[in-house]
């Protein structure tokens, strides 16, 4: 006579693994979700819709007075633990004299926002006085010059 196996009973040790293994699935694609969600997220556009709305004319105004100047503003770049950016004229020459500012703002808002001045290197050429912490850091500028102002949004790496 042969013994045939018994089949397995599905015991409340099977129900409470299942449920168990389930749940971690979950929280662990949560997880790197948040994850993945953290490190693309560019910040936020404006604080206040709705207070943006009602100055979209103006800052309209704003940019076609500053694209009359024909001011070009290169990308700011790391030179070391600097930034440097070149600035043009309309005419094409280096734009000497400028004063730059730079307001460096973390996208995330994980520290607080600071500001970083310009001193000129070379004619057009400005290079930063203050150094930039690594990472990716979003820059609003301030290019003055006489009573003339551009101001730009870059980002750097």
């Amino acid at each position: 006579m042969t013994k045939q196996k018994a089949a397995g009973k599905f015991t409340g040790y099977h129900a409470t693994m299942i449920i168990v293994a389930f749940f971690v699935v979950v929280v662990a694609v949560n997880m790197v979700m948040a994850r993945f969600a953290l490190s693309t997220f560019g910040g936020t556009v404006v604080d206040n819709s709705y207070v943006a709305s009602q100055k979209y004319n103006q800052w309209l105004e704003q940019a076609r007075d500053q694209q009359a100047h024909g001011w070009t503003v290169s990308p700011v770049v790391r030179s070391g633990d600097r930034a440097v950016v070149s600035v043009t004229g309309a005419d094409g020459d280096a734009l000497q004299g400028a004063k730059i500012t730079i307001l460096a703002e973390h996208p995330v808002g994980r520290t607080d926002p600071f500001e970083i001045t310009f001193t000129e290197n070379a004619p057009g050429e400005y290079r930063s006085v203050e150094t930039i912490p690594a990472g990716r850091w979003k820059l609003k500028l301030l290019v003055t010059q006489s009573d003339k102002s551009l101001r730009v949004l870059q980002d750097i790496q």
